[in-house]
């Protein structure tokens, strides 16, 4: 039985950071705008990275992110960047 008080393994970092830039094109959110306004550091993009690489939702994700569609769509509700992905499309005005 897992434990959910222990810590799983992180995932791999270049996966993870990949999963993240296409659920920000999935969900029109634009990071290279939000970075160039100052709206996303490095810092964030990075605990954005760490949080999806916590994530017991990746294969789902993986899967969501596979479904082919022609516009945008809301954030999974499953997803631990969810917030930041709704506040960078909040203040970016898009």
């Amino acid at each position: 039985m897992h434990d959910a008080t222990f810590p799983r393994p992180l995932g791999d970092e270049t996966e993870h950071y990949w999963l993240v830039q296409r659920m920000a094109r999935a969900t029109g959110t634009d990071v290279i705008a939000a970075a160039g306004t100052g709206l996303l550091d490095q810092e964030a993009w990075a605990a954005m990275i760490e949080r999806c690489r916590g994530c017991t939702w990746t294969d789902e994700c993986r899967r969501w992110l596979d479904r082919p569609e022609e516009r945008t769509r809301p954030t999974p509700r499953p997803c631990l960047n969810r917030t930041e992905f709704e506040a960078l499309r909040r203040t970016s005005g898009d």
